[in-house]
């Protein structure tokens, strides 16, 4: 008979020992510049204060760490315990425990109805950044931080390869995205998961190790072990790639923005977007498609928005010929391209 793990300590019993000068600075400065980045130059008042959201994993916990030393008095936290497991409240407790001995106000998180069916592993990362949404806006709070990493966004870069993803995908994950309550910020882009477990481990915080981590049935496990296993693909680098990929998408994005501004003034009026390079009118016709959708009250077929693929309406269209996609007839004609709602189809 194995023996059973220890439990974890409680409140009193948590001994932690004080972080490294020089990453407390990294971190704090890395905070501000994605802050001043989200902030168009302005900073963090210096009432301001910073929602994370913890898991109880080694990378969060040493954000969690990183973020009291650095910005003393300003956090607060929130675990999200997905219920998916056994343990998982457990590790959400272990998180509270932390936050007392650091004086730091912690809340436990869950889903408002059972995590099923297919994709449980994005249906649950959807009811998470909702969670997590809803909360830091009722504790009114602008910025909310995650712990994801340099490796994190290597694995996450590589599987979107892997779908044939175009430039808004590859951008992969984001170190400033704006959302309802205000905005979420990746500030450890630049820092490697094993450097994040030292400073936990160095400081004996404690932390939990996710089971699912090790399950390859899932693609970001499998991926993870394709970079163990070969060391001329450096996670840094790749992080590195996605962040100048974001970048182009944001420029192509804003100019995407100032055509639909100029051109765009109805389904029936043409857009004239046929001189533009394909990327644009590829994002410029799924917005055109979605608000025409809207104008014209057509709710089914169901449509995917700005995931849609587009590329067979785009070829029709080059080609002078109409195309239909989403309940949307497109034509083609001197002014532009006309929305209208797809006749029905006819039964055999």
């Amino acid at each position: 008979m194995s023996p059973k793990p220890a439990p974890p300590p409680s409140a009193s019993e948590v001994m932690l020992r004080p972080l490294p000068g020089a990453a407390v600075a990294r971190f704090r400065g890395d905070v501000e510049r994605l802050v001043s980045r989200a902030l168009d130059g302005a900073t963090l008042t210096g009432s301001g204060r910073l929602a994370l959201g913890v898991s109880g994993g080694a990378d969060s916990m040493a954000m969690l760490r990183l973020g009291v030393a650095a910005f003393p008095g300003r956090i607060v936290a929130a675990t999200f315990d997905h219920r998916l497991r056994p343990g998982s409240a457990e590790e959400a407790a272990m998180v509270g425990r932390v936050c007392a001995a650091l004086d730091v106000p912690h809340y436990s998180l869950a889903p408002s109805e059972p995590i099923t069916g297919n994709s449980k592993q994005m249906r649950a990362r959807e009811a998470r950044y909702a969670a997590l949404g809803e909360w830091a806006r009722a504790k009114d709070v602008s910025f909310l931080l995650t712990a994801h990493h340099a490796d994190d966004q290597a694995e996450t870069l590589l599987m979107r390869l892997q779908r044939g993803c175009g430039l808004s995908g590859l951008s992969a994950i984001r170190a400033v995205r704006f959302d309802d309550f205000g905005v979420v910020l990746r500030p450890l882009l630049g820092w490697r998961r094993a450097e994040l477990r030292a400073i936990a481990e160095e400081s004996a915080t404690p932390f939990a190790d996710d089971p699912s981590n090790l399950d390859h049935r899932h693609d970001r496990t499998r991926i993870r072990a394709l970079l163990a296993a070969t060391p001329a693909l450096d996670p840094v680098a790749l992080a590195a790639s996605a962040g100048y990929l974001a970048e182009a998408e944001d420029v192509l994005a804003r100019q995407a923005d100032l055509m639909w501004s100029e051109r765009w003034q109805g389904p029936d009026r043409g857009f004239p977007i046929a001189d533009a390079p394909r990327d644009l009118r590829r994002r410029l016709v799924r917005r055109a498609l979605t608000d025409s959708r809207a104008r014209l009250g057509v709710v089914l077929p169901p449509f995917a928005g700005d995931s849609a693929n587009v590329e067979a309406l785009l070829d029709a269209l080059e080609a002078g010929r109409s195309a239909t996609q989403g309940g949307i007839l497109v034509r083609s004609r001197p002014t532009g391209w006309i929305f209208s709602t797809a006749p029905p189809r006819r039964s055999l």
